[in-house]
């Protein structure tokens, strides 16, 4: 018995970093201003700047934000 609950422990704390938020900087095309959003997105008009980054919480991404270029104007 211990044993199975010493493994679901492990499973779970395995499991729990995939379950974290997302927060990503995306920029319209139309209109250049950047926003965060909590999901990648999926339509052609905005594009994830400042590489890939993804980012655990929405202040770190709104301290991200600040330094990339493209988010500036």
């Amino acid at each position: 018995m211990k044993k199975m609950l010493a493994g679901a422990v492990l499973l779970a704390a395995a499991a729990t970093p995939a379950l974290s938020a997302e927060f990503f900087i995306v920029q319209d095309s139309a209109t250049k201003k950047c926003t965060i959003v909590d999901k990648r997105p999926t339509v052609t008009t905005t594009t994830v700047v400042g590489g890939d980054r993804v980012y655990t919480t929405r202040e770190e991404a709104t301290a991200g934000m600040k330094t990339v270029k493209v988010c500036q104007n």
